[in-house]
């Protein structure tokens, strides 16, 4: 303790007390795939493995899982440069792709989750790959390879999914990862569970997820993938039905015209011609009227989402609204959302960025210290 004290130790010496489990995350994106090593929680290595335009071309109008080999490649090339082979790993923790619904928690990629993700009948996309490649990595070893939290998280209950429309019940897609990330750690600085707490928690990015989080349960969540909930940088957000069924028999889009300004080139692309907030809010600053006016409906609609989700805790206290992807870095953004959420009578708490390698890593550690059990694919009902 005086060592620390005198800032001689900031860590106990190697396996000293707890042993440190190494971890080789995996985060695959469209253009680049995020690769970490961790020890215990902290972070010893990473590298954004960029993927230049001109490799990719090739893979253009194919399925994901054709990239399968070239990424794996990049992977084994990173641990290379780091001086680490497979035998240095503990476990591989990669992204969960587009899987059947699921309940929140760490996941053994097995066989029936490998054939899903090779087969794509839910959604091509570059997260796939993670597991894909993890399993692969451990192959005719006895380490296992994790996912964690995907994107397919689905713990709602079927009253929130119903509309209207018998044929189009809602469907659950978001940032999980994050958000359920988020609110652990918001748990563990008060000394507290992810399973005690009530939190509301805001992912604002390219996309933007809002979701209830009641002890433990991820209650209820806008389909952030589909475009559904507050505009964002990129994406639409809720349409007037009956207008959007009128544009799409005008003529005047294509249905993949359509389909990319719902995800891609709506939102703040679509309206200010920009996905960057930096820009949006300079603008503001700049005395831009039309900007202003476009900044002040985003708040409003991501704030009107946000205490929208009250009856998620049927009258229980809400612990705190809880801030984060890259649009929480912006202080005027978290001080208007502050302000428009005060009658829900909990505190704000911001954390910002994405912070899913660690996310991905602290889900593999759980299991590897016998504090959470990996779940099997497919869920039994």
């Amino acid at each position: 303790m005086r060592l620390h004290a005198y800032g001689e130790w900031n860590r106990t010496p190697k396996d000293t007390f707890f042993r440190r489990h190494r971890v080789l995350v995996l985060n695959p994106g469209s253009t680049s795939t995020k690769t970490s090593v961790y020890e215990g929680d902290e972070e010893r290595c990473t590298e954004e493995i960029q993927h230049a335009s001109e490799a990719l071309k090739g893979f253009e109008g194919k399925p994901i899982t054709d990239q399968f080999s070239f990424r794996k490649d990049a992977v084994l090339r990173f641990l290379s440069d780091q001086g680490l082979s497979l035998a240095d790993l503990d476990a591989v923790a990669g992204r969960g792709g587009l899987l059947r619904p699921i309940p929140h928690g760490t996941w053994n990629v097995g066989e029936a989750m490998l054939k899903d993700l090779r087969e794509g009948k839910r959604g091509e996309h570059a997260s796939n790959l993670g597991a894909l490649i993890a399993a692969e990595l451990v192959a005719g070893t006895t380490k296992p390879a994790f996912i964690v939290d995907p994107v397919v998280v689905d713990e709602v209950e079927e009253k929130v999914k119903i509309t209207g429309i018998k044929e189009l019940p809602r469907r659950v897609v978001s940032h999980a990862l994050n958000q359920i990330a988020t609110a652990r750690r918001f748990a563990e600085e008060r000394e507290t569970f992810y399973e005690r707490i009530n939190v509301i928690v805001a992912h604002m990015g390219g996309g933007i997820t809002v979701g209830a989080h009641r002890k433990g349960h991820y209650l209820d969540v806008n389909n952030g993938l589909d475009g559904e909930g507050p505009f964002s940088p990129q994406r639409s957000g809720s349409l007037p039905p009956g207008q959007l069924i009128d544009l799409f028999f005008s003529g005047k889009y294509t249905k993949a015209e359509l389909k990319l300004l719902n995800k891609g080139r709506g939102g703040l692309i679509d309206l200010l011609g920009t996905a960057d907030m930096r820009e949006v809010e300079r603008r503001v600053d700049e005395g831009d009227a039309e900007a202003a006016l476009v900044y002040s409906a985003m708040v409003y609609q991501i704030a009107k989402n946000i205490t929208a989700l009250a009856p998620a805790f049927e009258g229980e206290p809400i612990d705190a609204i809880l801030l984060t992807g890259g649009m929480a870095r912006s202080k005027k953004l978290v001080a208007d959302l502050t302000r428009y959420t005060v009658s829900l009578g909990c505190p704000v708490q911001v954390y910002p960025g994405e912070n899913e390698m660690a996310a991905l890593a602290k889900g593999a550690l759980r299991v590897l210290a016998g504090r959470e059990v990996a779940k099997d694919y497919p869920p039994t009902v």
